[in-house]
């Protein structure tokens, strides 16, 4: 059964954060470490609460420099998947950029029961928040803010009723897979996928290798089972499917956030640590995972999409892979991928990818030889042919001949050789 990964079970402790703008790279603690399977531990509180909320998230945006690229695109014509417990449309800092998909979770919860909506909200707003208020001044503001959003409900928070049923009936095991058809047949150009389990269920393999194939960029969270223990940690899905960038989680100082996975499906990194987003109901919150680092690199595929949208799934993964920064020695590592993901580098990457002239096959002036030119066309001399022909086989017949000859030579000197006898010895 794939359990619902980063579902938001610790944001349920609501803690509240200060009124005041954070110190640069030092955003609120609460203290709470991520459960086992969730993907954020967190904090929220009204808007009007915290006049300094941008100054506070400041420190994640410069991490992978998401303000330095929006001047050049801002993510403004793609849409991204939010496959998740479903984005609140009505929050001030999204508003105007959700698209509400079908609930594939349908029938976990009682009747009657409205889903809170907290882990997929702030998700939501780590990509794609434009901010609020006058000048959009207030509030968060995503990786992408003119990006939009389909949030298609494919699993609950964990603190919903139906979360248990959920996790159990295997009527749900569809949920995601379908969700991912869904978001692909109605104009997703990027994927996020903050969830997963140990299982890779055929229907969720298959959905995944039909968004790539359809020209979406998939990316998901790398999961949050680490713990403290230094082995490896097992694959989670859909991250370790083939063609998905598989994201973990770094602190301020680039290194791998100890819940973070750890294995060789990790394709890149991203900030995981004290991240903040908007919630529902006008609310904050504060979450440490895999999830918001997977929300990140999200939105710098959006960004890339935006500005070069002929760049196939690779080529987005390859801008952004090859210009990480904190790149680890040896050029990877199962704790962090190839590096941190730098927007800024992932352009300049991109741009370079998309200068260059597709090739199939060899080029137009490419040749085999020393001599370059036209290939010489040789008439057919039907005499000088037959002519050959015959020569050819007076030849053979000849070599025939004088084969027969040598085996007759050869038989009777073979006779001569039995006919003799060995003489007798004198005494």
């Amino acid at each position: 059964m794939l359990t619902a990964l980063a579902s938001g079970a610790a944001i349920a402790a609501m803690a509240v954060l200060p009124s005041h703008p954070a110190s640069p790279g030092a955003a609120p603690s609460l203290g709470a470490a991520p459960s086992s399977h969730g993907g954020v531990a967190g904090a929220g509180r009204a808007a009007a609460a915290v006049p300094g909320v941008r100054a506070a998230e400041q420190a994640q945006l410069n991490a992978i420099g998401a303000a330095a690229v929006w001047r050049v695109t801002r993510g403004s014509g793609v849409t991204v998947g939010v496959l998740d417990s479903g984005a609140d449309p009505s929050v001030p800092d999204l508003s105007g950029s959700v698209i509400t998909g079908p609930d594939e979770t349908m029938g976990a919860d009682p009747p009657g029961y409205q889903p809170p909506h907290l882990h997929g909200t702030y998700i939501a707003s780590l990509i794609a928040a434009h901010g609020s208020g006058p000048a959009d001044a207030a509030g968060v503001i995503g990786v992408a803010p003119a990006a939009r959003i389909l949030s298609v409900r494919v699993i609950p928070d964990e603190q919903e009723p139906g979360f248990a049923v959920y996790n159990d009936r295997s009527t749900f095991d569809t949920a995601i897979g379908d969700g991912i058809r869904y978001a692909v047949s109605h104009g997703a150009g990027v994927i996020n996928l903050s969830l997963g389990g140990q299982t890779p269920i055929r229907n969720l393999r298959t959905a995944v290798a039909y968004a790539i194939a359809h020209n979406v960029v998939v990316v998901a969270a790398a999961g949050n089972d680490a713990g403290t223990g230094s082995g490896f940690t097992p694959y989670s899905y859909p991250a370790s499917f083939p063609g998905v960038v598989s994201v973990a989680a770094v602190d301020a100082s680039g290194h791998r956030a100890l819940f973070s996975d750890r294995n060789a499906s990790v394709v890149i990194s991203a900030p995981g640590i004290n991240i903040i987003g908007a919630g529902p109901g006008g609310s904050y919150l504060e979450g440490s995972g895999t999830s918001p680092a997977a929300a990140f690199v999200a939105g710098v595929a959006a960004l890339i999409r935006s500005r070069y949208p002929r760049l196939d799934p690779a080529q987005v993964g390859q801008a952004m892979i090859s210009s990480a920064s904190g790149r680890p020695a040896g050029g990877y590592s199962p704790d962090t991928g190839s590096g941190e993901v730098d927007a800024p580098a992932a352009l300049a990457a991109a741009a370079r990818l998309a200068a260059q002239t597709p090739q199939t096959g060899l080029a137009a002036g490419a040749h085999f030889g020393r001599v370059p030119g036209p290939i010489q066309v040789v008439h057919r001399d039907e005499r000088r042919i037959a002519g050959f022909g015959a020569a050819g086989a007076a030849l053979a017949l000849a070599g025939l001949a004088l084969l027969a000859w040598l085996t007759a030579r050869i038989r009777r000197r073979g006779a001569g050789h039995s006919e003799l006898q060995e003489l007798p010895q004198s005494e």
